[in-house]
């Protein structure tokens, strides 16, 4: 056993957990009889443990907690629900260092950034456990007459998938707004990462969360995955990751005449205009897209530069970073830890690769551990926004570089895309920053700034970035559905047919 693998098993077991993953259904933690998944440690390419599949069984038991769970949850009072979800905000703040240390161990992510993404959980479902009491529908004056007034209702039972490179944050989420509302949850994270977000659920349920409310499947998308996307109960579905996986996901939920939420990718356009100050936008440009190694759906993975400054900038990007650190992500002084999964490496590696031999400039850093899954932080200068890898989901430190000589040009080269998810502009012009906002496609976007995101405020996108949206007040409106009542108040109902004797 190798001492990374130890200190797993020391976190794990900090939290309750055993020693290896284990599925979380109706309250109790449950092997998988399904094939062999190990966990590999992104870090040292070393195997940290390994767990079996879920599979289909243990996915029509979750369903089922959940449906029967579920309808004691909704049958209590809002403002019982927030209650329980402020005690589970305290109990997320309690644990931030073993929970930010099995992240960081998994997920190859920094701890310095886990710790700040534990406490986003928390603060998840503090917001919406305020607002629990606070959904409700409307009076509508319909002209018969009648009393119309509508209600908001919970689904049932939500079924959410949740990707490999923020576990425990899309973890927190997906399920705060859906359990705010009165649903019961099944989710099943990435295989490649599953152990925080079953820790988060158990802390949920010994702090007052019910009984088999919210099951956890560790396992793969053909087996545990679909069994739970087809099972009755099940009334809608939500995946975070990839466009192509997200496909299949919304042609299966489609298939069960069930609606989805998709929380895709993104190949967002970073702009930086000649007035902008360009400190701040070289700044912004490495959060944009060397932060979380590059793992992040709204990177700014186009920089769009007005060429009279272009050279300027990506100078001033290739020396600062250089000193980004990067290292151990259990190192409190890491800064960009490694690509969390081999798979992803070998693709990102692919994509530089093809980008050099498209005619690219690629400028890299100067150096980079010597073991782990690290990909430098990796600037494409030269290529057209037409090329493969500028329009193509890379998904890691590499951003391409391209050079705009007008507004117009910009706003253009921003919505040349198939993506629709996120973008930014730099520049000390206020019409030209609202105009551009207003112009460039993307549900979200930043003035003079980057990745900037709050759990108050509604995140998603569209075209390939996929559709609905998953936090805000919007995030209650996806979790409910609206029933209209009407009532007849006359003396003598407004029945225009039939006949009585």
């Amino acid at each position: 056993m190798t001492a990374r693998a130890d200190i797993f098993r020391t976190q794990m077991a900090k939290l309750g957990l055993g020693s290896k993953p284990q599925s979380f259904i109706n309250g109790a933690l449950v092997d998988g009889t399904g094939d062999t998944i190990e966990l590999i440690d992104p870090y040292t390419e070393q195997r940290l443990t390994s767990y079996a599949d879920a599979g289909e069984d243990l996915a029509v038991e979750a369903c089922l907690a959940a449906q029967a769970a579920q309808v004691g949850w909704a049958k209590l009072s809002g403002a019982a629900r927030g209650q329980v979800m402020q005690d589970i905000a305290r109990a997320v703040l309690a644990n931030v260092d073993p929970l930010a240390t099995l992240e960081a161990l998994i997920a190859g992510k920094p701890i310095r950034d886990c710790r700040v993404e534990v406490a986003k959980v928390a603060e998840m479902f503090a917001y919406y456990g305020g607002w629990t009491d606070k959904v409700h529908g409307e009076v509508i004056p319909v002209p018969s007459g009648h009393l119309n007034y509508t209600k908001r209702e919970p689904l049932g039972v939500v079924f959410q998938i949740t990707p490999w490179n923020a576990p425990i944050f899309t973890g927190g989420w997906q399920i705060a707004p859906a359990i705010a509302t009165g649903n019961g949850v099944v989710i099943k994270p990435s295989e490649l990462t599953p152990v925080t977000t079953v820790a988060l659920v158990h802390l949920a349920e010994q702090v007052g969360l019910p009984t088999g409310l919210v099951n956890v499947l560790c396992g793969l998308g053909p087996t545990a995955g679909q069994a739970a996307i087809d099972h009755h109960a099940v009334r809608k579905v939500v995946f975070v990751g990839s466009p192509e996986t997200g496909r299949i996901v919304a042609m299966s939920a489609a298939k069960a005449l069930k609606p989805s939420v998709l929380e895709l990718g993104g190949k967002s356009a970073n702009i930086v205009f000649e007035d902008a100050n360009l400190k701040h936008a070289c700044l912004g440009a490495q959060a944009a897209i060397f932060s979380g190694a590059g793992q992040s759906c709204v990177a700014g993975s186009r920089l769009l530069v007005h060429r009279s400054v272009h050279n300027e900038l990506v100078d001033m990007l290739t020396k600062g970073m250089n000193s980004i650190r990067l290292g151990d992500p259990l190192d409190d002084a890491t800064e960009v830890g490694p690509i969390s999964n081999a798979r992803q490496f070998s693709h990102v590696g692919n994509m530089v690769a093809r980008a050099q031999s498209d005619g690219a400039n690629v400028l890299r850093r100067d150096n980079k551990p010597d073991t782990g899954f690290f990909v430098p932080p990796t600037i494409l200068d030269g290529l057209s926004n037409t090329d493969h890898a500028a329009q193509t989901e890379i998904f890691g430190p590499v951003v391409a570089a391209i050079p705009f000589e007008t507004e117009e040009e910009a706003v253009a080269l921003a919505n040349a895309t198939a993506f629709g998810l996120a973008g930014a502009v730099w520049t000390a012009d206020v019409g030209r920053a609202h105009r551009v906002a207003d112009h460039v496609r993307a549900g979200t976007f930043w003035i003079n700034s980057y990745k900037a995101i709050h759990v108050s405020s509604p995140f998603g996108g569209s075209l390939n970035s996929g559709f609905g949206r998953s936090s805000g007040t919007d995030a209650l409106m996806e979790y409910t559905s609206a029933k209209s009542v009407w009532l007849d108040s006359a003396p003598t109902p407004q029945i225009a047919f039939g006949y009585v004797s």
